[in-house]
């Protein structure tokens, strides 16, 4: 007997907990379903609502994160994006689905509704109907394996069968976890995937021997040393504003040259590859790196000068570049004077996590400005400020110089201890280490400077040694009690790296990065 005074029957509340079950797998295989179709790419329906969170989140917030969580910060507001879009799309779902089921029925209108209406929601969110396709199917997967009768039970009291509960758990699982293979099947083996961003031991597997034989060189120049990184990094860095990188063709880009020209200009993918190429090694530094953070990497780089490309560029202050995913730098016109436009990476194919076709190189300075997916070269009359300086970053700057200490080892005789150093196109001279906390010093070993620029084509010489590229660093000594080791550069124009501690923001971490050593325990 139904209560007149308000209160839900038990076999209501039983239809209100297994309505919002079925709604949220019903968000789950939606996300799912579109992540089967179009992968990790900005289809997906969580890329605009990552986006979104990004945007929305305050610069402090953003800031915190990048300092004390690194690429965590990143992976946990990805996580709150899916998170919110699996619950979006429950609510339009189960609401759809509930007026499906009035509409006269327990299956078929229900499926119909609930399935068109993720449709629906999914096509308004990323204008991709092959993601909106791939989410209408996933939800109505869910839907077809709900059976309310066996649910909720029948008008006559019979109880649920727990047999219709446990259809709606596998058929969510299995949307998801056939969805997730799916989605990262696609992508594998595409053009500009990340797989060419690690490098292992690559020299004589790029078919090119122009590359093969830079690639060997600094493999050979490598100090062998545990724990650390080649002079070619194995895997490098990322740092995006957006979860989800674009997916660029290289037949549909372009470069649009604009702003305060004479004349605005685009250049093709195949017009800019079929100029003369360089390859470069060029080290990049995140400006959010801590002193003695691995956000530093090393590349083979295949590209064309910009000078080269743009040889009549106007004596303006200052230059924007905009990327595909709505980001933006701006510096100074000298600096992009001696960039570099690259198409490819370590002799592959520019993967598409690394700016696919085509990035921006801007020797000796913070990565923030070395844009990937670069669309946009726009000429300034003066100064704006970019992404990261709306933000309170200052990083158009050049790089500080920094020794890294990241290999610690133990000897027949002692201690090993090495690492990176890194000073822009100001080089390296030298790396001192102290292994008595500062009062002594002693010089560390050097490998030899990465090779220089070569023609593309030819193989020939442009360059003695990198301009722009890292150096490693050891120092072997005796020591059998603790102790705190202390390591500093000095760059190519004998300027020591400074003791002044500095966190990463606003203008890129300083200081000397020290660690204390207890040969006992190596």
């Amino acid at each position: 007997m139904s209560s007149s005074s308000g209160q839900s029957t038990p076999r209501s509340w039983r239809r209100r907990a297994i309505d919002a079950t079925v709604a949220f797998a019903v968000g789950v295989g939606a996300v799912a379903g579109s992540y089967a179709a179009v992968g990790p790419t900005p289809g997906f329906v969580a890329a605009p609502v990552a986006t979104w969170v990004t945007a929305r989140t305050p610069d402090a917030v953003v800031t915190w994160a990048i300092l004390t969580l690194g690429s965590l910060g990143q992976s946990l507001g990805f996580v709150l994006a899916l998170a919110l879009t699996v619950g979006g799309l429950a609510v339009v779902g189960g609401m759809a689905s509930r007026l499906g089921r009035a509409a006269g029925g327990d299956r078929l209108p229900v499926v119909i509704a609930g399935g068109v209406a993720v449709l629906a929601a999914t096509l308004a969110l990323t204008s991709a109907p092959l993601s909106a396709l791939g989410a209408g199917l996933g939800a109505g997967l869910v839907l077809l394996a709900a059976d309310w009768s066996a649910l909720v039970g029948t008008d006559d009291g019979t109880t649920p069968e727990r047999r219709g509960f446990l259809r709606v758990v596998a058929a969510t699982v299995a949307v998801a976890g056939g969805g997730a293979f799916v989605g990262s099947r696609a992508r594998t083996g595409a053009t500009g995937d990340t797989s060419g961003a690690e490098s292992g031991s690559m020299a004589g597997l790029t078919g090119d021997a122009v590359v093969d034989g830079l690639l060997g060189a600094a493999s050979d120049r490598t100090l062998d040393l545990p724990d650390l990184d080649p002079l070619v990094s194995r895997e490098f860095y990322q740092v995006d504003i957006n979860s989800v990188d674009p997916d660029l063709s290289s037949d549909d880009w372009s470069l649009r040259v604009t702003g305060a020209v004479d004349e605005e200009r685009a250049f093709g993918y195949d017009e800019l590859t079929s100029r003369p190429a360089e390859h470069r090694f060029v080290t990049l530094q995140c400006v959010g790196d801590a002193l003695n953070g691995k956000k530093i990497d090393t590349a083979l780089w295949t590209g064309v000068p910009i000078a080269e490309l743009l040889p009549d560029l106007p004596d303006e202050c200052c230059v924007m570049l905009r990327a595909a995913d709505d980001y933006y730098e701006e510096f100074p016109m000298a600096a992009l004077r001696n960039g570099f436009l690259a198409y490819r990476m370590n002799g592959r194919s520019l993967p598409r996590g690394h700016g696919h076709p085509v990035r921006a190189l801007i020797p000796g300075h913070w990565g923030e400005i070395n844009v990937k997916w670069l669309t946009e070269i726009e000429v300034l009359e003066e100064e704006v400020d970019g992404y990261w300086e709306e933000r309170g970053w200052h990083g158009t700057g050049p790089v500080n110089t920094v020794a890294k200490l990241h290999s610690v080892s133990a000897t027949d005789t002692g201690v090993r201890v090495g690492g990176h150093a890194y000073a822009g196109t100001r080089g390296i001279d030298r790396v001192a280490v102290s292994t008595d906390g500062g009062n002594s010093w002693a010089e560390a070993t050097l490998s030899e400077p990465l090779p220089g620029a070569v023609d593309a084509a030819t193989g020939d010489s442009l360059r003695e040694t990198a301009t722009d590229a890292w150096r490693m660093w050891s120092h072997e000594y005796a020591a059998t009690e603790p102790h705190e080791v202390v390591v500093r550069a000095v760059d190519g124009s004998g300027t020591v790296q400074t003791e002044t501690e500095q966190r990463a923001f606003p203008r890129g971490a300083t200081g000397w990065v020290s660690q204390q050593v207890d040969p006992r325990r190596l």
